[in-house]
């Protein structure tokens, strides 16, 4: 399988000589973690489904279709790929027992890096007692065993909402991306699926093919890690940056084959900027990833004007007036509907800093816990032209930023999940190339954590 590069820690105990010593000291024993590659086969090894449901069934038949072996008994000692817990008609909590027992008794022939992915409906307080309880069951259900994986695997769910079956095309496009590479950072998480819109890519390894995509603070790092992604999977790519950052924008425009455009964000003209430049050089605007974002760390009671207000003013109020211009605009919100080919997507980079808060961060976590906000309510406006907005909150990625942190430091921050490592900005990025993709049709509003399941926050 494709691997990137791990922390030296991580390389250590990996084999040999550090990995007895790591076992023998009760030392954090991370995996190297499986990452996406488009010839890479989706998954390695038979997967299970359990679930007595008619979803269950129809699931197990569709995943046929993908060449996996699919089992509906497992068979003892024999390694799993991934296993698919199917509760979709739940609606009592004594109903857990038997497809629980059955997964526990399953756990321990999960291969390294393999899947364990729920499927089941979100609880809502306008559900009977009981149903609401057994559904959100599934929620302490899953994030326990997540910390309970070993040896890189994962555990994620998708909530499908009432009368979006199990195979609905973008229930079908979040499990693929749960057992792919994609989400090898992914820990711990929910989808919801809303609505049976979406579309299935006619290549998957090209899913994007003939999209026009945006990209802002695209010269380096997390920013320029998604523009190749975007890229890779069939995009055209207009990159932008500040013009202090030309330089490094160039370049990454010349390796995506993409256009560049020098642009300060926070510019009152940025938005009606960014569309014509996509309608003069390709004519169509399909994907907008906000991506741009700075920090101006201080403790609140040394924190002056120009901190705060400047990472506002990048962070989130940018994003708010460029998204008024692309919801106005019918290059971006009117070129299709119904979640066909060309429906609107965006994606924007928020931070567990905005979900759990850090210390010295009042800034920044008012302005990317105002990303999320800002997703949720703008979902709803989209939804007319076949749109979805997202957003993806990284936890500790490895970045030249994160590099300058002190050793110390690093090393804590980097242990504090349950993989036991720092994501790469390449976790990032694949996230936002599928949910800017048009199998994840039916999924907007949500606010997905690349983290590893870090130990703090949902």
């Amino acid at each position: 399988m494709a691997q990137l590069k791990a922390d030296k820690y991580t390389q250590f105990v990996s084999a040999g000589f550090g990995k007895d010593l790591a076992k023998k000291l009760g030392l954090p024993q991370p995996a190297i973690l499986r990452r996406f590659a488009p010839e890479e086969p989706l998954i390695t090894g038979p997967v299970l489904v359990v679930g007595s449901s008619s979803g269950a069934e129809a699931l197990a038949s569709s995943l046929l279709e993908w060449n996996l072996d699919v089992r509906r008994v497992a068979t003892p000692k024999q390694k799993l790929g991934a296993i698919i817990l199917v509760l979709d008609e739940l609606s009592d909590p004594r109903e857990f027992s038997e497809p629980i027992r059955t997964v526990g008794a399953s756990l321990r022939d999960l291969a390294a890096n393999g899947r364990l992915v729920t499927v089941s409906r979100p609880a809502s307080a306008e559900l009977e007692p009981t149903v609401a309880s057994a559904r959100n069951g599934v929620d302490g259900i899953l994030r326990s065993l997540a910390k309970e994986l070993r040896a890189g695997s994962t555990a994620n769910g998708i909530l499908l909402a009432d009368g979006v079956s199990t195979t609905a095309v973008s229930s079908l496009g979040a499990l693929r991306y749960f057992l792919s590479g994609r989400s090898a950072f992914v820990d711990g998480q929910f989808l919801t699926v809303g609505s049976d819109s979406g579309a299935q890519p006619a290549d998957w390894t090209r899913p994007l093919e003939g999209k026009v995509a945006v990209v802002t603070g695209a010269a380096r790092g997390i920013g320029a890690a998604i523009a190749k992604t975007l890229a890779r999977d069939g995009a055209r790519l207009v990159v932008i940056d500040v013009p202090a950052a030309g330089d490094h924008l160039a370049a990454v425009a010349n390796q995506v084959k993409g256009t560049a455009l020098q642009l300060d964000i926070t510019a009152e003209d940025a938005g009606q900027r960014i569309l014509a430049h996509a309608a003069e050089r390709y004519g169509r605007l399909d994907i907008v990833v906000h991506n741009a974002g700075i920090t101006r760390d201080k403790l609140l009671a040394n924190m002056d004007q120009g901190r705060w207000d400047s990472v506002i003013a990048v962070n989130i109020s940018a994003q708010l007036r460029i998204n008024q211009a692309l919801l106005a605009s019918e290059l971006f919100n009117g070129n299709s509907v119904n979640g066909s080919s060309g429906a609107p997507r965006i994606v924007s980079v928020a931070s567990t800093s905005g979900i759990a808060g850090n210390r010295g961060q009042t800034n920044y976590a008012a302005s990317k816990a105002g990303v999320i906000g800002m997703v949720r309510a703008t979902a709803p406006l989209l939804a007319p032209a076949g749109g979805t907005i997202n957003a993806v909150a990284p936890g500790f990625i490895e970045t030249d930023m994160t590099a300058k942190i002190p050793f110390a430091t690093r090393e804590v921050a980097r242990r504090l999940n349950s993989l036991q490592q720092g994501g790469r900005p390449e976790d990032v990025a694949e996230t936002i190339a599928f949910l800017a993709s048009d199998s994840a049709g039916g999924i907007s509003g949500n606010v997905l954590r690349v983290c590893g399941q870090n130990l703090v926050g949902q």
